[in-house]
């Protein structure tokens, strides 16, 4: 169990300093910004969808490490899905790192698992979801005809 947790730990390390898909996108369709007032942790998280399938999610931000390494990780996890995979995956990681069980159906959560650990650690909730809630709200938005939003 100690070679797992270690790798977890590698893998949010890796992802808090060189995350992945890290920049602006000029082409987004939906874009938010969310804020962690409890850390000072800031995000824009965009969105590109085509039809129901979310096409590329990227963000900017700074903030601690498990929040970079969180928007990061699912950055990687939700291209290519549909809206409605987004929205069970988000579902099965809030489950994860916030939750008191399994979720409701089983969801492959892949690398997203190395934040399993942030549930031991109730004040660190918000770092892993906020990317989730502000990509959350940068969609819901969208359906509002807006394609910019915020989440405090």
């Amino acid at each position: 169990m100690s070679d797992l947790r270690e790798l977890y730990q590698e893998t949010i390390l890796d992802h808090g300093k060189r995350p992945r898909h890290f920049e602006p996108m000029r082409e987004a369709h939906h874009s938010a910004d969310g804020h962690n007032p409890l850390c000072g942790d800031r995000i824009t998280i965009y969105v590109r969808v085509e039809g129901d399938r979310i096409e590329r999610v990227t963000f900017q931000g700074n903030g601690c490490a498990i929040s970079m390494a969180s928007a990061s990780l699912m950055a990687e996890a939700l291209t290519g899905r549909s809206l409605a995979e987004a929205e069970r995956l988000f579902a099965a990681f809030h489950e994860l790192v916030a939750g008191s069980g399994a979720p409701d159906e089983p969801v492959q959560l892949g690398k997203l698992h190395a934040l399993a650990g942030v549930r031991e650690f109730p004040v660190r909730v918000k770092c892993a979801t906020l990317a989730w809630h502000t990509l959350h709200a940068a969609l819901e938005r969208a359906g509002q005809g807006g394609p910019v939003a915020t989440t405090e």
